[in-house]
């Protein structure tokens, strides 16, 4: 337990925290130098892969033994400057991958795009059109309280002293 831990809080230290730092030192220079750029371009695509590929198959694959930790290995071997991971396993997988799907891919982003939008626009509609009546309904409520005359409220007659003996006639 503690070490699944320490082991997650490494990952988070060395997966995440240090790769964004040293990417933030590689932007903010006066002239970043293209390789680096395009180097941790390489390393955060992989890493949203990753993390989408955790997401999914999560509960297939998070029991191995030494999961996290081989995680936190391969993490460490994408970044390392020795070892150019994020060169390598983008030339050699990602991109013929993505290179081979990418025409199927465009065409369903498209698609999903075009569907989000009509989906948004409907309910975008339906909003407006219940916004719109309830408004109506609102203001017709105002406008009738406002032109209807209050009826008169019945004024109590007087006392007679006999009100019990008229209820039991009734």
């Amino acid at each position: 337990m503690i070490g699944a831990l320490i082991t997650r809080g490494l990952t988070m230290i060395l997966g995440y925290a240090y790769p964004a730092y040293e990417c933030y030192k590689t932007v903010e220079t006066s002239q970043p130098q293209i390789e680096q750029l395009h180097y941790w371009c390489q390393y955060w695509i992989l890493v949203a892969i990753l993390t989408i590929l955790e997401r999914i198959g999560d509960s297939f694959i998070s029991w191995f033994p030494f999961y996290n930790e081989a995680k936190l290995a391969f993490f460490v071997y994408l970044w390392h400057p020795k070892t150019k991971g994020a060169n390598h396993v983008y030339d050699s997988f990602f991109r013929p991958y993505v290179s081979k799907h990418e025409p199927h891919i465009d065409r369903s982003l498209t698609e999903f795009k075009l569907k989000a939008s009509d989906t948004a626009f409907i309910y975008f509609q339906r909003a407006a059109s219940y916004f719109q009546t309830t408004l109506f309904d609102i203001f017709a409520k105002f406008a009738h309280q406002s032109t209807t005359p209050a009826a008169p409220k019945p004024q109590k007659q007087p006392s007679t002293g006999n009100e019990k003996e008229e209820a039991k006639e009734e």
